[in-house]
């Protein structure tokens, strides 16, 4: 029997070590959740953390590419948010990939409503209509607003779809304080670009800095992160947006890097890893002594893959040097994320020696996970299953200092919700997303599905419910995962007995009625707009706070079993 087998079969036992394995808690190392507060009854408006400020500061620090496990890695954001704040055990993105996540991110809508679909033509940045975003809601309703590090792929070399010129000079609406990285328009010199790590321009205000060859980006975003907040803070609250390319991919090439790789078919691909400064090479060799997505008792990655997206169908199983070189890639990222989280930890730092502390909220998170070997993925993301859907999500602030866990579903335009609704602030349309708000005090449960969206999973075809270019449409809920691929077979997960979705039960007669209900909700959400996105799950797939702390508390503990480190 496979380790995967024996998790499955596994009884319940104590979680032990857990928040250190999975990076995700600030529990102790015997908590099985029971620390989560009970479930608020109280009917009306959501009830506000107590000692919450009617306008509070928001922060929201964003990574790219960050896998919820990578947490491990952070020890600050644990430290000071994580432990003195809520983690959130079940934060998902709506679309895992980079360009459609920040755009959802920014107007609270999904991507078949911004029609932000892809980083390419047509449907990149110069897709994204940014006249109207968080920005523009948060400043007119009394706040200074920042940003600084990556925007949107192709800001820099693409059009501007507001201004209808070139971006590489634009500044979006609504931002006080503006430090965007660009990607290197090839003109007035500019050197560089987004994803060089050791020289990176910024468009500051209007006008182009390019003067940081030879620093680290990561450095220079945390120096700038903490200039813009001098810049903002003052007498009116402030909204900062920090984004982080790490531990996305980057250049320059090193020495260490593990390359190109050839699969067992003879296909070849590189293999590819963020730079990083010397002082934090080889932190975590003795950490990831096996590939992230491969079982720690060894074994393949996934034995049966005919269930899944055609294109997974083409995947062998990694050979023994590919899973090293999953594994060199897994390290050099996490070196990565502990250079931003060191930044991050600058940054606390900053707020409480201005004293804003007391009155900020802040979140960590990113705009989607990433595969480091599951389903025989070696790299990558946008397929919708868990490594690509899950991302990290702590949250501190005032009334949330407590070092709690949620199970509530948050996905990225819930996120965006609960900001403007703790800023009582609005956009000129109806969210996609609902607001966690009351879930910031207490777990409700998981009445509503995440649904989820991408392009190019599959070829174009004509199967019923798809519309524009999407490719694979998906609904979550607390036990079971729903996708539809436009090519190839569509995919039910029972995620009680399989968490890691290794066997697709779709057409199975003894799911008939989950996968009918499921079906519903599907055709309920796939072009769903406001309102419409946040109707209630039926019945028999809903799950009260206890059922899903429960299932989630269990996952975290066969997760460990199965895929952890020691």
């Amino acid at each position: 029997m496979t380790s995967i087998g024996r998790a499955r079969r596994a009884a319940p036992a104590a979680l032990l070590a857990l928040a250190l394995t999975l990076g995700l808690t600030a529990l102790s190392p015997t908590d099985d959740g029971s620390r989560a507060s009970a479930v608020s009854s109280a009917p009306g408006t959501p009830a506000r953390p107590p000692g919450m400020p009617r306008k509070p500061n928001l922060v929201v620090v964003m990574a790219d590419d960050m896998r919820f496990d990578d947490l491990r890695f952070a020890p600050a954001i644990r430290r000071l948010v994580a432990r003195d704040g809520l983690t959130f055990r079940n934060a998902f993105s709506n679309y895992p990939l980079c360009c459609p996540a920040r755009a959802s991110f920014l107007t609270g809508r999904l991507a078949h409503n911004h029609k932000v679909w892809s980083h390419d033509k047509p449907w990149g940045y110069q897709a994204f209509d940014d006249s109207r975003t968080l920005a523009t809601a948060l400043r007119g309703a009394g706040y200074r607003t920042g940003f600084v590090g990556k925007y949107l792929n192709g800001y820099g070399v693409d059009t501007a779809k507001v201004s209808g010129g070139p971006s590489y000079r634009y500044v979006p609406r609504g931002w006080d304080q503006w430090h965007g990285a660009i990607e290197n328009p090839g003109r007035d010199g500019i050197h560089g670009g987004t994803y060089y790590y050791f020289d990176t321009p910024y468009n500051r205000n209007g006008r182009i800095d390019n003067s940081y060859r030879g620093r680290y980006q990561t450095n220079v975003i945390g120096d700038l992160s903490i200039s813009t907040m001098r810049s903002v803070a003052g007498r009116k609250p402030f909204f900062l947006y920090l984004n982080y390319v790490a531990p996305h991919h980057g250049g320059p090439d090193e020495p260490d890097d593990p390359g190109r790789q050839r699969d067992s078919k003879g296909r070849t691909y590189a293999m590819v890893t963020p730079a990083r400064p010397r002082e934090v090479r080889g932190r975590f060799d003795d950490v990831i002594t096996h590939p992230p997505g491969r079982p720690r008792a060894g074994g393949p990655s996934e034995r049966d893959i005919s269930d899944k997206p055609l294109r997974m169908q083409t995947l062998t199983e990694p050979t023994p040097r590919e899973w090293a070189a999953v594994k060199e890639a897994a390290r050099q990222r996490a070196e990565s994320i502990l250079v931003m989280d060191r930044q991050v930890g600058r940054l606390v730092a900053a707020l409480k020696k201005r004293g804003e502390w007391r009155d900020t909220v802040l979140a960590f998170t990113s705009d989607n996970g990433y595969f480091l070997g599951e389903h025989r993925m070696r790299q990558g993301k946008v397929w919708p299953h868990d490594p690509s859907l899950r991302m990290p999500l702590v949250m501190t602030g005032p009334g949330m200092r407590s070092g709690e866990t949620r199970f509530d579903p948050v996905s990225t335009v819930d996120l965006s919700a609960t900001l403007l609704d703790l800023a009582g602030a609005s956009l000129p349309w109806a969210l996609d997303g609902t607001s966690r708000v009351d879930t910031l005090t207490a777990d409700q449960g998981w009445t509503q599905a995440v649904p989820t969206e991408a392009v190019r999973t599959s070829k174009l075809g004509s199967k019923e419910g798809f519309a524009g270019p999407r490719t694979s449409i998906g609904v979550r809920t607390s036990r079971w995962a729903y996708f539809r691929n436009r090519v190839g077979p569509d995919e039910l997960y029972d995620l009680e007995r399989d968490p890691f979705q290794l066997d697709s039960v779709v057409g199975d007669p003894a799911y008939a009625e989950q996968q009918r209900l499921l079906r519903g909700v599907w055709d309920d959400l796939r072009g769903c707009r406001g309102p419409a996105c946040r109707v209630p799950l039926p019945p028999g797939l809903r799950a009260d706070a206890a059922e899903n702390r429960t299932r989630g508390v269990e996952f975290a503990r066969r997760f460990d079993e199965v895929y952890g480190y020691r």
